[in-house]
């Protein structure tokens, strides 16, 4: 399955976007609520739009309401993100990552192992 080339959101825009993606449907006013931090009422609607643009979101009109819901489920983003980042970083190589993340100490042997096993299965 091939997957279609997303365009790159901004800080903002993938805090309103995790907000979508954890209300599934819902009004502007459930939008809101669900978002991490501050934010106002006009901003979160002007992200919203913003995120309509870019083929991320879309709405159904209830008179002068709209519902909003995803259009890009939140597992198309990641892994298009993950893509990228070891792209740039790790010349496209997830061995490269990997490593990098044990070197770190950030992904354990005992995960790896864990890892392996759900793959031989």
């Amino acid at each position: 399955m091939e997957t279609k080339e997303l365009k790159e959101l901004t800080k903002a825009e993938e805090q309103v976007m995790q907000a979508v993606w954890k209300v599934d449907k819902g009004f502007a006013n459930e939008i809101v609520s669900a978002v991490e931090g501050a934010a106002s009422y006009n901003t979160v609607l002007s992200v919203v739009r913003i995120l309509e643009q870019k083929g991320y979101v879309s709405h159904v009109a209830f008179n002068r309401n709209n519902q909003y819901y995803p259009l890009v489920s939140r597992e198309e983003y990641m892994q298009q993100q993950l893509k990228g980042f070891a792209k740039r970083y790790f010349g496209s190589s997830a061995r490269a990552l990997v490593s990098f993340l044990v070197d770190k100490n950030e992904v354990s042997l005992e995960d790896l192992e864990a890892i392996g096993k759900e793959i031989e299965s």
